[in-house]
């Protein structure tokens, strides 16, 4: 308990004061509804901490500092606020100012406008984290499976070379005939673009990677820790987009949504620190599976919002919880068999 408290005091203290004053200037119900949306955003992303963690920990110190400073300011400010407001402007008529100006002083149409772009947001984060595991899974020589059979299956994959990006392609397929008539150009645009960019993230990743290694280089730097950087952010994007979307559910204040989902941005990336340096996922050697079926899911939770089909929030946060938790309880009996065996 001290540790945890050692590293996680700022981030307590500040979501303590962010609270405070949200209460104090706004009123307990505001209060109420911040609490929700940070602890919302926090459930929701400890799978998306996990990844995280799987990347920076391959990143130089320097690089994962920028990851806790300029990355939380992208987090909040750019992904959660500038995004959202470039999406709205880029599908309709208005301009960014235009927009800007909805989002501060007319947050109900620009809660609308947000709803009206939420397939392509789901689109393009489904297809996203869709492929973020199955890279993971279909990986040649992961030396721990959790769940043995399915992933077992999907390891085969890394035989052919072009097995992932066929069964990337057939998601496109049932998705395309669940989205209605309607949004299903937009969505087919939003899920190429999806593919596309997680693609080009990993390639570079991957040759950058090659060439650090051909020059002894123990962590990323340089180019190679740039392209990862992108990477966490546009992944950090796929997760909290959609949130964002259904931050309007609960209110339409533009200072309460971005004070509940700042927090929840600021735990997560301190979470992801915690992992890289305690070493988790050495401690819990089937974390990153769980944390990677609980990416799938809610893939598919994402799709299935394109055919109107909504699971209450807490439903959506669970499923992640459950299958970490499971990874960590299968990890730590695991441990202990390993450990009576060596006695």
């Amino acid at each position: 308990m001290k540790q945890l408290l050692s590293h996680y005091w700022p981030e307590l203290l500040i979501t303590i004061v962010i609270w405070a004053v949200i209460g104090w200037k706004m009123g307990l119900a505001a209060f109420f509804i911040t609490a929700v949306l940070s602890l919302l955003e926090i459930t929701l992303s400890a799978d998306n901490a996990v990844v995280n963690s799987r990347i920076l920990v391959k990143m130089s110190p320097f690089w994962q500092r920028l990851f806790m400073t300029a990355g939380i300011l992208i987090a909040v400010f750019a992904v959660r606020f500038a995004l959202p407001i470039g999406l709205v402007a880029a599908v309709t008529s208005l301009g960014w100012l235009d927009v800007f100006d909805l989002a501060i002083n007319q947050p109900e149409i620009y809660g609308k406008y947000l709803h009206d772009i939420a397939p392509a947001i789901n689109g393009f984060g489904g297809i996203f984290l869709f492929m973020v595991a199955l890279f993971f899974f279909a990986e040649s020589g992961r030396e721990h499976l959790w769940l043995k059979w399915p992933e077992k299956a999907l390891a085969t994959l890394a035989a052919f070379p072009l097995a992932k990006y066929l069964v990337a392609l057939l998601v496109f397929v049932p998705v395309f005939f669940i989205t209605p008539f309607g949004d299903r150009e937009r969505v087919v645009a939003a899920l190429a673009a999806g593919a596309v960019t997680f693609l080009f993230l990993h390639t570079i990743t991957v040759i950058m990677t090659g060439i650090n290694k051909k020059n002894a280089l123990k962590k990323q730097i340089g180019w190679a820790a740039f392209i990862s950087f992108l990477y966490l952010e546009v992944l950090d994007a796929s997760f909290s987009l959609d949130g964002v979307v259904g931050a309007f559910a609960l209110t339409s204040n533009i200072v309460i949504i971005m004070a509940g989902l700042g927090i929840g941005a600021l735990w997560v990336r301190t979470m992801t620190i915690y992992m890289v340096r305690r070493g988790t996922l050495l401690q819990y050697r089937y974390l990153e599976s769980g944390a990677h079926w609980a990416i799938v899911c809610l893939s598919a939770i994402m799709f299935l919002k394109l055919a109107h089909i909504e699971l209450p929030e807490i439903v959506v946060g669970s499923i992640g919880l459950v299958f970490i938790g499971s990874a960590v309880m299968a990890s730590i009996r695991a441990n202990r068999h390993d450990t009576e065996a060596v006695q």
